[in-house]
């Protein structure tokens, strides 16, 4: 699998995730896992890192994309 494919699939990856979290917090879904209920501020830190995360992934695909043409 070359580069520019990896960085494409984790961008989309973490689009999906932050999009789950911006849905959380949209309809106020609660979440649970074992006995702890996670709190809705969980959701926005998820949010806002998942969304950073596939921004950058993409800069760096956009980058890698520059360098090898």
């Amino acid at each position: 699998m070359s580069e520019q494919k990896f960085l494409l699939i984790s961008a989309t990856i973490f689009a999906l995730i932050a999009l789950l979290h911006v849905f959380r917090l949209v309809t106020n879904l609660p979440v649970q896992v074992g006995a702890v209920t996670v709190p809705i501020w969980g959701s926005w830190l998820g949010a806002i890192v998942a969304a950073g995360l596939s921004i950058w992934d993409l800069r760096l695909m956009s980058q890698w994309k520059q360098s090898h043409t």
